[in-house]
């Protein structure tokens, strides 16, 4: 018979290989998306007097509160994707659908920036899912600019 810390020396082992993979893996998912969502721009003077415009259809009539879709949109797959899937249709059992969530379209940018910033526990009444929305998505790093950046994000999806 082996000793039994072999045994939990491997699974030590495993387990971190496992965690490095991860995070390697998320690392180019997250560089990837970024340059899928960096627009290329050949007339610098064609981008100053786009980018209004794309504040304000990111911020939409919900709010005055602007952010940047792009940055949302890598913020969103490093935090939010677990429990509202890739592309925030929803995770049966975890996170709701926030493309159709009327919720989410009733309101402001501000006012669900707030929402995120503070979470919903299980217990609250309106949630519906019965699982903790757990505050900043569970990344307490997240800055309030970041949020309104996901917020943006979520606005260029919403049906």
């Amino acid at each position: 018979m082996r000793n039994p810390w072999v045994y939990l020396a491997i699974g030590v082992y495993i387990a971190a290989l496992a965690s490095i993979t991860f995070f390697i893996q998320q690392a180019a998912y997250t560089t990837q998306a970024r340059q899928r969502a960096a627009p290329a721009v050949s007339n610098p003077a064609a981008a100053k007097t786009s980018a209004p415009a794309a504040s304000k259809a990111a911020s939409g009539a919900s709010g005055a509160s602007q952010g940047d879709a792009a940055k949302g949109q890598t913020v969103f797959a490093g935090t939010c994707v677990a429990c509202h899937g890739p592309q925030a249709k929803g995770v049966t059992g975890l996170g709701k659908d926030l493309t159709t969530s009327a919720f989410a379209k009733s309101q402001t940018n501000p006012q669900l920036v707030s929402f995120i910033k503070q979470g919903r526990p299980s217990s609250d009444p309106a949630n519906t899912t019965k699982v903790d929305m757990p505050p900043r998505g569970g990344n307490p790093s997240l800055s309030d600019a970041q949020l309104a950046d996901v917020v943006a994000y979520l606005r260029t999806l919403q049906k």
